[in-house]
């Protein structure tokens, strides 16, 4: 029998957005032997002193081997190994490359991971997180303070450097994502002190088809507080909107798991309790909406690898004439 391809997720959000959370709990959701994990970030050309006396942002395709990237995505969608390179950001040095096999559902995190038609063409799943500007930058200061060896000076003064590159580079791949992923504070909370109560809106584009979640509006069970699902527009299109507050009872956001796992009958379901975690500083907390947008997307996963033999593999045409035009890496 032939096998099958890997299943491919990108998810893409600016810095500290919370990509590498939402990472963590689909590989505990799938299993870490089913899962190969990537960042982008890896792919940076030079390292953080480098790109301070440069005056280039990480955010500026510029200051990544854009075509590294495509030529590894390319040889992932096939399941074919790659030598990754490697970009620490403890100290912010590019250190030993790393040889990755890709299992059977790779998800590739970063910053630019759908930023060219190149790039999309071998994705199955794309997902963009949108946080509020106030909330992400929060996140970032908290992280980059504790973790990177950042002062708070100059995390401030690194994001009002980067805003250019991500207004130009980074916000417009939220158009081109099948499933848009928003954290927010409840109005007139303090995104500081909110933590497990942020609200989530997924905004779900019909490029991809969704489970059916019509029991949030068709009456046939009792209303769920504070889980909605509205038809909207989004960028001028129809979507579907599913909102869960931050404040949603575990009883409710159970009902909406278990329609998720319903399914999903080739998955061995999980306690809520496994997963949906994140670090707020050094303690580990648990949040229903994050734990829901985790689950809601392993669905699409699920879906896609089930339906695997229906799934084209990305034209070697297309990768042929990426080639011949100069977009792709030279050889």
């Amino acid at each position: 029998m032939r096998k099958k391809r890997p299943i491919i997720l990108a998810i893409v959000g600016d810095s500290a957005a919370g990509k590498s959370t939402l990472t963590n709990g689909l590989v505990k959701i799938l299993g870490e032997d089913r899962v190969t994990a990537i960042c982008t970030d890896d792919y940076h050309k030079y390292d953080r002193k480098e790109r301070a006396a440069l005056g280039i942002t990480p955010l500026h395709p510029d200051c990544n081997y854009m075509d590294v990237m495509q030529l590894h995505m390319e040889r992932m969608h096939y399941g074919q190994p790659i030598l990754k390179p490697v970009y620490d950001h403890d100290n912010g040095m590019l250190t030993r490359p790393e040889y990755v096999i890709p299992k059977e559902f790779v998800i590739v995190e970063g910053l630019l991971g759908f930023s060219s038609p190149v790039l999309e063409q071998f994705y199955d799943v794309k997902v963009f997180l949108d946080p509020p500007e106030d909330l992400r930058a929060v996140w970032k200061l908290r992280r980059d303070t504790t973790k990177r060896g950042y002062t708070i000076e100059e995390v401030k003064a690194e994001m009002k450097k980067r805003e250019c590159d991500t207004q130009a580079f980074i916000r417009p791949q939220r158009s081109r994502a099948d499933i848009v992923v928003q954290f927010y504070p409840s109005e007139g909370s303090d995104p500081e002190k909110n933590g497990s109560h942020l609200n989530v809106r997924l905004v779900l584009r019909p490029t991809i088809p969704h489970p059916d979640l019509s029991y949030l509006v068709d009456g046939s069970q009792p209303a769920a507080p504070g889980i909605r699902l509205e038809l909207g527009r989004d960028n001028g299109l129809p979507v579907d909107f599913l909102e869960i507050d931050g404040n949603v009872s575990s009883e409710h956001a159970q009902q909406l798991e278990d329609a998720i796992w319903s399914h999903l009958p080739d998955l061995r379901s999980l306690r809520e309790e496994a997963f949906g975690d994140y670090q707020d500083r050094a303690e580990t907390k648990h949040s229903h909406p994050l734990a829901l947008a985790q689950l809601l997307i392993t669905y699409h996963l699920l879906r896609k690898y089930n339906n695997l033999e229906q799934i084209p593999m990305a034209s070697p045409v297309a990768a042929l004439s990426r080639l011949q035009s100069g977009e792709g890496e030279k050889v």
